[in-house]
């Protein structure tokens, strides 16, 4: 069966990371502030793809390294990308595509989850426009609401990183104030993949700290 032109689009980009250095780190978040955060403003109509988008662009504030490219000029440079786009992974039928959240780190969370409301129904009616969807310096694959606890994704060719996020369990872990020095804890797995040729592996971990702090 041959390739849709989307399925074609994916394929020739698969390939073409093949050529970036990439390296993968991960760490474990607590969630249980994240959730309860979420209970009070689920009533505002704000999503959990919206509060993902606007953390981590706080948190690529900081540490803008993370949101640069590599670039080919004068024998290779970093790009610094001075808006922060968080592209999200949305699966559609016939491929994958990635709808972009633009500015993340200046709006509110409340507007964030209307424009990506918005944005996940313009894929799924095939009515984005390129620039809803090419304009990402920085992606998130979220497959934690399909079971999945664990994953690395591959970096889009023109970023330099892509944060896989995994699914929120329930974890048993030491606690000295604790009646029985043990409390039970939400956690959530995620796996940053970064292009190497810019972004090191310190560089990483501490965009994941700022991430989970």
């Amino acid at each position: 069966v041959p390739f849709t032109g989307m399925q074609r689009a994916v394929s020739n980009n698969m390939m073409a990371t093949l050529n970036i250095p990439e390296f993968r780190v991960s760490r474990e978040i607590q969630m249980d502030a994240f959730d309860t955060l979420y209970q009070k403003l689920k009533p505002n109509g704000v999503t959990v793809s919206a509060m993902l988008a606007k953390a981590v662009a706080l948190a690529i504030a900081k540490h803008p390294i993370v949101n640069s490219s590599y670039s080919d000029k004068d024998g290779g440079g970093i790009q610094f990308n001075p808006d922060i786009n968080i592209a999200m992974a949305v699966s559609i039928d016939g491929g994958l595509i990635t709808p972009t959240l633009k500015y993340a780190n200046e709006r509110s969370i409340v507007e964030l989850g209307e424009n990506w409301k918005e944005l996940v129904g313009k894929a799924r009616s095939n009515s984005l426009t390129p620039d809803e969807y090419n304009s990402g310096t920085f992606t998130i694959s979220n497959m934690g609401m399909f079971g999945v606890t664990d994953f690395g994704a591959i970096l889009p060719v023109g970023s330099g990183g892509i944060l896989a996020i995994g699914g929120t369990q329930e974890m048993i872990v030491p606690d000295g104030a604790a009646i029985l020095g043990m409390k039970k804890v939400k956690k959530m797995k995620v796996t940053l993949t970064c292009d190497h040729r810019q972004i090191y592996g310190s560089d990483a971990a501490f965009f994941l700290k700022t991430l989970a702090d």
